[in-house]
């Protein structure tokens, strides 16, 4: 019953990556996995796509030799 359990868990994310590189979301089985956790946890989907996406932005500011942004400076 256990292997049944794991292997569905484990087609469901292969298919929810699948969906994920169709979307073009840039998250690897890693982080994607790390996303669903949370998102299980009860993190809002939502803020969690904004979290991404900032943390995305001041990663390309900071090997472009920007200043971070003034919403990361203030947490």
């Amino acid at each position: 019953m256990e292997s049944t359990t794991l292997q569905s868990a484990r087609d469901t994310m292969e298919v929810l990556y699948e969906m994920s590189n169709l979307l073009n979301t840039g998250l690897d089985k890693e982080s994607l996995s790390l996303c669903v956790s949370l998102i299980e946890q009860g993190v809002n989907p939502e803020a969690l796509a904004n979290v991404i996406k900032e943390v995305r932005r001041e990663t390309a500011a900071l090997k472009s030799g920007e200043q971070p942004s003034a919403t990361m400076e203030r947490r």
